[in-house]
């Protein structure tokens, strides 16, 4: 009975802070972001596109204003709960943010049975979006990095795969898929799993180079995973032709941090390095980017700012509509169809992005490079090619 009452004041609250914002036509927008503990950094990076999109929101729109209100979630699944509830206690009007999909499912659970709109590009476990949110959107998915991995894949010609992938859900997930998918095109595959906790990828490797003998070494993991396994293959050698990976790989943190390790590395990436905008629209991220922060945006931003601009644009229809109070951002967030720093934009009926499909980089010379799809690259692919 008591959370009964405490539900009733919040939705008293929230109407009441809507009531106020649509007189002074500026909206709060609530971030639920993990600024502290083991996601922090992937969370500020997240927080500075959402920021950006704010900044140039502001500057273009006109006749709408958004004021961002940041609450951490601390990467914990019940602080992200009290995040939300404490924004929407705070008058806003729907919420941008959220990363990992073990913070953002309860989160998101949180907002719906509040009526607000969670958009988020952090999380790709798909059963975000078959657990029945009715306010829910992520403009990325498991779909999209496995469309990249696998199209590299196959115009390279590579005829054997071993996948090397956490046993965390979403990784678990995307390893399945591209088995499934490789080994329907005929091509050889073997999986190796690995608990998040092992640091020593040796033993996994001799395997691949002793029993497997595949062509590629596909991982599916995280920062650190990725660099246990690069530093085990380059004592060991395996007779292989590339080593290809997904999110966190190709950037010019990694470019940085390991320049022995990462030479002709591959991975998944939105933004070549150094960055290179051809549109209005990436040159109005780059340079309020640049603005703020003096440094060159990466794709943590560039997915930030693309979540949260089409919100501010939802959330500006549904003002001039007077729909606000009666669902009317959900109502707009679905009627989404626009080309955007990711390409093409619009939700399913789950508030997925049906048109998601990444974009696969290399490590060239401390750069990174974009070398797939064709019509996005900005330079030639090398292979075969290891980082020994």
């Amino acid at each position: 009975m008591k959370r009964t009452y405490t539900r009733i004041a919040m939705a008293a609250l929230v109407a009441s802070a809507w009531l106020s914002q649509a007189s002074a036509d500026e909206f709060l927008v609530g971030a639920e972001i993990p600024l502290t503990g083991n996601l922090a950094r992937v969370g500020a990076g997240m927080q500075e596109g959402i920021m950006v999109a704010a900044e140039v929101f502001n500057k273009t729109n006109g006749k709408h204003k958004v004021k961002i209100v940041t609450v951490d979630d601390e990467s914990a699944p019940a602080k992200a709960i009290a995040a939300v509830e404490k924004l929407a206690s705070q008058g806003v009007v729907a919420i941008t943010g959220g990363y990992g999909s073990n913070n953002i499912s309860p989160a998101s659970d949180t907002a719906n049975k509040l009526g607000l709109v969670y958009i988020t590009s952090g999380g790709v476990d798909d059963s975000l979006v078959a657990s029945g949110r009715k306010n829910f959107f992520r403009i990325n998915n498991t779909a999209g990095y496995e469309k990249a991995m696998l199209g590299m894949l196959a115009d390279v010609g590579a005829k054997s795969v071993s996948i090397v992938y956490s046993t965390k859900d979403a990784t678990t997930g995307l390893a399945k898929d591209v088995e499934k998918a490789l080994a329907a095109r005929g091509v050889k595959v073997t999986t190796h799993s690995f608990d998040p906790a092992i640091t020593d990828f040796k033993p996994i490797i001799n395997k691949i180079k002793l029993q497997d003998k595949s062509e590629v070494v596909a991982m599916v993991g995280y920062e650190n995973d990725y660099v246990g396994i690069i530093r085990a293959a380059r004592v060991l050698k395996p007779k292989i032709k590339a080593m290809v990976g997904v999110w966190s790989l190709a950037t010019p943190k990694m470019a940085a941090d390991f320049p022995d390790l990462m030479p002709n590395v591959f991975g998944t990436a939105l933004l070549p390095f150094p960055t290179e905008f051809k549109t209005a629209d990436g040159k109005a991220f780059s340079d309020a980017y640049k603005q703020l922060y003096k440094k060159e945006p990466d794709y943590l931003g560039q997915f930030g700012y693309v979540q949260s601009m089409l919100l501010f644009e939802a959330i500006a229809r549904a003002a001039d509509k007077g729909t606000i109070k009666k669902g009317g951002v959900a109502e707009e967030m679905r009627k989404t169809d626009r080309e955007t720093l990711i390409g093409r934009v619009q939700f399913a009926a789950n508030g997925d992005n049906q048109n998601f499909v990444h974009r696969m980089a290399q490590h060239q010379d401390k750069k990174v490079v974009i070398v797939w799809p064709k019509e996005h690259a900005t330079g030639k692919l090398a292979y075969p090619a290891v980082p020994w």
